[in-house]
């Protein structure tokens, strides 16, 4: 069996002495790993780290066998990874999150806005609020989607400020009002509109939130600990917004 794709560098794991074992992401295959066969050399190695973009032909005998991979990079984003912590952190959690996938299963549009998060690795305020836009979608793929088109107790359409920590649904100003202290605040930039560089009490509003549901749909359930991945890459976030 053989197939080729596009994918994105999740983790690279050594096997033998001259050997990896790859997963990627990739457009048509979903989460994918594969044995690169020479991947420690000096010629293959630097093409095979986290956050790059591959160009992948993949072979097995059976489909269900881990099968090789053969890697040609497409885009490099090796440097600013390894020299950034927070870049680094950011590639970390997203490798968790789309870890919660199951292997093997397309999800084009997952890819997509993977790689287009690892796009913005060097600008921190949109990448805090890309980061969370991530979340809520790995929560939607799974079958947790968040209702943020009307409000749930008047159906409008308008003012949207707050989202039910039961419901997953969005609630607006007036509706809202006598629950303030029951509900999660909902930043404007999860609205649909275009992607600004949203203020860092708007960032940690949008983590609070999708926290909250990641928590209760996936890392609870799963026995998950979300202070490995996704706490240092807020920590790290946070200080260099602190600090721009």
């Amino acid at each position: 069996m053989e197939w080729q794709d596009e994918g994105l560098i999740l983790s690279v794991r050594r096997h033998g002495e001259r050997d990896v074992i790859l997963e990627t992401m990739t457009r048509g295959h979903g989460r994918h790993l594969g044995l690169v066969r020479g991947g420690r050399s000096a010629r293959q190695a630097p093409g095979l780290q986290p956050g790059n973009r591959v160009a992948l032909t993949w072979r097995a005998r059976l489909e269900e066998h881990l099968g090789q991979f053969t890697a040609e990079p497409l885009q490099s984003r090796a440097g600013l990874v390894l020299s950034d912590p927070l870049a680094l952190h950011a590639v970390t959690h997203l490798a968790s999150l789309l870890r919660l996938m199951p292997e093997r299963q397309g999800h084009g549009g997952l890819y997509d806005a993977a790689d287009g998060l690892c796009q913005l690795l060097a600008e921190p305020m949109l990448l805090g609020a890309v980061m969370v836009r991530f979340e809520i979608t790995i929560l939607a793929e799974l079958g947790f989607g968040l209702d943020l088109s009307c409000c749930a107790a008047t159906g409008s359409t308008a003012d949207l400020t707050h989202v039910s920590p039961k419901s997953g649904r969005a609630v607006s100003a007036g509706a809202a009002e006598p629950y303030r202290d029951r509900l999660l605040p909902l930043p404007a930039f999860l609205l649909g509109q275009a992607l600004p560089e949203a203020d860092p009490l708007a960032i940690e509003a949008g983590f609070r939130l999708s926290g909250h549901f990641l928590e209760r749909h996936l890392f609870g359930p799963r026995g998950l600990d979300p202070s490995a991945t996704r706490q240092p890459f807020l920590a790290a976030l946070q200080g260099r917004i602190a600090g721009r």
